[in-house]
């Protein structure tokens, strides 16, 4: 195998002058008497910011990461970081070996996401399960987020799940696994399905899916109907996208230079995309948060995670996935009303479709057992 161990380690002058840059944090007024309305509130960032400057431990945060067994592999002379955790079978019976399973994240995320998940399925019997799930688990760092570089070319899904087929099969040499994602995680977890049947037992994802030709079988009428639904909630949800867009470069140059800025550039998607009901932290505590935005500043990788916007473009839409496939939707506002027969367009063998009601886009870390409890059901037969 060609990979490398890897321990984070956040130098103490990068820590120095974080905190420096905290402590001269220049606050902005509400543009708008309603809690949160105009985007990231300055009075909750303000208090934030400040638990940020003198009150985060990253020592901490840091030891907690580095407990995860971590690595790093060159795939066509790209580095990939990836956590890798093996299945804890104990005393389990002897059989075949379980199913590893690749789990992919989104934006403005990083593998930190996917942590609690991964620990579930790992080893199953610390979480009150059994040992006899448990499978291997690999959750790497999407190319240009935090430690993983960034491709040579644009940055597609279909380039994304190219590396990751690499690293599952080459690098680690498991000849047949699973895949699971959301968001950008999602989009590779699809490609994965319809590139390499041959290798991937099947999918899952927490994410619609809309297949952007209509020209061969026109949408239904419900179709329609969550299609204008959708069109008008991104009339007031898109700014932060067309920005990385069109001028990801701009935007890059304010996040980099200012910890503040770039936090609440992130926390104002998490609450927004979180099932947090308002209260962000219901979904998020403070210390994973500012651990995510460490992560970002100490790498300083915001801007490159941007690219998986500016290149869009290169994007194409995913051809059928005719593996078995399961969605276990979203809760966001973005996915109401989804309907089926959507990803039916896509899944030829939808074979798992849940709608829980609960766990917004950072599902896998927002409701940890209830997705473990799923993609069990999903890829135990299927092992």
């Amino acid at each position: 195998m060609n990979t490398t161990p890897f321990r984070i380690s956040v130098s103490e002058d990068v820590l120095r002058d974080l905190r420096a840059r905290l402590t001269r944090t220049l606050f902005t007024e509400p543009s708008d008497s309603t809690y949160w309305a105009a985007g990231t509130d300055p009075g909750w960032l303000r208090a934030l910011v400040a638990h940020w400057a003198d009150g985060f431990d990253w020592a901490e945060a840091e030891a907690r990461l580095n407990a995860f067994p971590q690595f790093r592999a060159d795939i066509a002379g790209r580095a990939v970081h990836f956590v890798h955790l093996r299945a804890r079978r104990g005393a389990a019976p002897e059989g075949p070996a379980p199913l590893p399973l690749v789990l992919t994240h989104g934006w403005p995320s990083s593998f930190v996401e996917m942590l609690p998940l991964a620990e579930r399925l790992a080893d199953p019997a610390a979480h009150g399960g059994d040992p006899a799930d448990a499978v291997d688990v690999v959750v790497p760092s999407l190319p240009g987020f935090l430690y993983s570089d960034l491709p040579d070319g644009p940055f597609t899904r279909r380039g994304t799940a190219e590396t990751w087929h690499a690293l599952m099969t080459d690098t680690l040499g498991y000849p047949r696994y699973g895949a699971f994602g959301g968001d950008i995680g999602g989009g590779v977890t699809q490609w994965l399905g319809a590139l390499h049947p041959e290798a991937v037992a099947g999918v899952h994802i927490t994410s619609a899916v809309v297949s952007a030709d209509f020209a061969v079988q026109p949408p239904t009428a419900r179709e329609r109907t969550y299609l204008d639904a959708l069109a008008a909630y991104e009339e007031g949800d898109q700014g932060y996208s067309e920005i990385m867009c069109t001028r990801p470069d701009t935007l890059a140059a304010a996040l980099r230079d200012s910890p503040a800025g770039l936090l609440a550039w992130i926390a104002d998607k998490y609450r927004d995309w979180s099932d947090c009901g308002g209260d962000l932290e219901k979904r998020w505590d403070r210390e994973t948060l500012l651990t995510v935005a460490t992560l970002y500043w100490a790498t300083g990788t915001i801007g490159s995670s941007f690219r998986q916007y500016y290149d869009y473009h290169h994007n194409r839409t995913v051809p059928p996935v005719r593996v078995p496939a399961g969605v276990t939707l979203s809760h966001e506002p973005a996915y109401a009303d989804y309907p089926r027969s959507l990803a039916e367009r896509v899944f030829h063998d939808l074979r798992h479709w849940s709608t829980p009601g609960r766990g917004g886009h950072f599902m896998a870390f927002e409701e940890p057992d209830q997705v473990a409890v799923e993609l069990r059901a999903f890829f135990r037969p299927l092992s």
